[in-house]
């Protein structure tokens, strides 16, 4: 195995958090570095670092498209190290800790750690789609999940808009076994890791109930994604500026009475989120607070919009406005 190499660079912890959703100018980089953040002073919570692993020698340009990530770094002379016959995927997972939410645990190959009794195990590799389950946001979604299967609930129709690594997708059938579930990424990338991720953990693949079904579409722009709604459960855990413009077709394909699980939004962001869904009849039902709370929200069949579609060229279904996201 030929030496990698190791940028380390101080940041805070707002900088390691944006770092979660696909940072600018990371996709530039060819290849793409396997990019890890952690707490670096363990009795300050705003003192993080960021690693960034190559498989050669970066050069200059990488250096200072990695440097543009954190600009709190800004004054660091850090410089890339080698990493002598490592397999730096392996390193960059080594410190990525289990995370246990509800009742599913989510680890890595490499920190397997103990599962809970009576927790449902995922395995989820870091890497070039997010959704791992160390962040709150994956975190709160599945807290969710494991408190409406808690309180009764029952789904048969189940979507998944920016899946990522698939995990919600998942657990989502886990909790409701004979569901129809679908999931959906506007990253072709995070469809293949969806679909790796589906092998590891025994999750059948397929059209039928029971089965997950996989699509790349901006929001619900994909004809199998409008002919499969309404769906009772919908899940985004995506970025407050989507959910706001996908709130029209997200509300438009949920149905009657279904719950919708909204994340990726700030604190800070959560009033405007939740206005946006209001708007179109929803009901707030449920909030985990945070810095990146959950929101679940409840379409009451009273208020419930149409679902508008039109014919397209094929004769087939098409429903205008379901997002450019």
């Amino acid at each position: 195995m030929a030496d990698s190499w190791k940028l380390t660079l101080p940041c805070t912890r707002a900088e390691a958090e944006a770092l979660a959703f696909d940072p600018p100018g990371l996709a530039a980089l060819e290849p793409p570095p396997v990019l890890m953040t952690s707490e670096r002073v363990e009795d300050d919570p705003g003192a993080w670092q960021l690693e960034a692993f190559f498989d050669a020698e970066p050069d200059a340009a990488t250096v200072a498209a990695i440097r543009a990530l954190v600009p709190s770094a800004a004054q660091s002379d850090a410089r890339p190290e080698r990493i002598a016959e490592q397999d730096w995927v392996t390193l960059s997972q080594a410190g990525i800790e289990p995370v246990h939410a509800g009742r599913f645990y989510v680890h890595t190959s490499t920190n397997k750690g103990v599962a809970p009794e009576g927790a449902k195990s995922f395995l989820i590799e870091a890497g070039l789609a997010f959704g791992t389950g160390s962040h709150d946001t994956t975190g709160g979604c599945l807290k969710t999940l494991d408190a409406l299967k808690r309180s009764g609930h029952r789904f048969h129709n189940i979507m998944d808009v920016g899946t990522g690594t698939g995990l919600l997708a998942f657990a989502a059938m886990h909790l409701w076994p004979a569901a129809s579930a679908t999931a959906s990424d506007i990253d072709p990338m995070s469809i293949t890791v969806t679909r790796e991720n589906a092998v590891a953990n025994g999750v059948p693949m397929g059209s039928a109930p029971g089965r997950l079904t996989l699509a790349v579409a901006a929001g619900l722009d994909h004809p199998m994604l409008i002919r499969r709604a309404p769906y009772d459960l919908l899940i985004a855990n995506i970025l407050a500026g989507p959910l706001i413009e996908l709130a029209p077709s997200l509300c438009a394909a949920l149905a009657e009475g279904g719950t919708l699980i909204l994340a990726g939004l700030l604190d800070r962001q959560a009033a405007t989120v939740a206005r946006a869904y209001r708007r179109q009849g929803l009901r707030l039902a449920g909030w985990i607070d945070g810095e990146w709370p959950t929101l679940r929200f409840v379409k009451r069949a009273r208020h419930g919009t149409p679902r508008v579609t039109r014919s397209g060229p094929d004769g087939s279904g098409i429903a205008p406005g379901f997002g450019s996201w």
